[in-house]
């Protein structure tokens, strides 16, 4: 009886069936969460680089002219929002992702600066004509303008509602954003011939007018 339970108790410590079974159930879970942890970090940042893409677009097309109408101002916008694909830009309800602004900021001469015009594809996010801003760090000053007094910048600024599709329950929904200022490639109104405010980037505006048309065909 001895021998027979001290031989069955050897053959149970010897016994390897089904180790690498119970081995790959204990570590599935967790391979799992490190696989759809990579995807939907994977997919957040290539959707952030399309937020920052978006911004420098935004701001650069805006700042190639020196006159926007209404309706040129909308066709840009939208052309900004369609950089996101093919990433969606509406949820399942209909409403939009991504929040689209891009405005113009203009300092005097002691460097203050405030919006001049806003507009946004969102009825809440445009800025309000007047606002006082604070210039973003990486607007370094000129040496020879260290106060950043009497210039004016398009100020573009973009937000994203990305919801994890596996992850939700977790992270829930993050937003993704980014800024970006750029000065006007054309200036037509300065300090030299107006007081401030001036804009370098006028909207709303009854032509339009790019810098191509100001600067090599004279005609606006």
């Amino acid at each position: 009886m001895i021998a027979s339970l001290s031989s069955r108790a050897r053959d149970l410590c010897t016994d390897v069936k089904a180790v690498a079974a119970t081995e790959f159930a204990i570590v599935l879970p967790f391979m799992l969460v490190l696989y759809v942890g990579g995807v939907e970090l994977g997919n957040g940042l290539a959707m952030n680089v399309k937020v920052s893409e978006t911004a420098h677009s935004l701001a650069d097309m805006v700042s190639q002219n020196t006159q926007v109408t209404d309706a040129r101002m909308q066709a840009i916008l939208g052309a900004a929002t369609a950089i996101m694909a093919p990433y969606p830009i509406k949820n399942a309800s209909g409403a939009s992702l991504i929040t689209i602004t891009v405005s113009e900021v203009s300092t005097d001469k002691d460097g203050n600066a405030t919006v001049q015009w806003s507009v946004s594809n969102s009825s809440s996010a445009a800025r309000t004509v007047g606002q006082q801003m604070t210039l973003s760090s990486f607007t370094a000053a000129d040496p020879k303008n260290p106060t950043n007094a009497n210039l004016s910048l398009i100020l573009s600024e973009v937000s994203y509602d990305y919801t994890p599709n596996l992850g939700y329950s977790i992270a829930g929904t993050v937003k993704l954003s980014d800024s970006y200022y750029l000065f006007p490639r054309c200036s037509t109104n300065s300090p030299t011939t107006s007081t401030f405010p001036y804009y370098d980037v006028k909207y709303p505006a009854t032509t339009i007018c790019t810098c191509i048309q100001h600067v090599q065909e004279k005609s606006c």
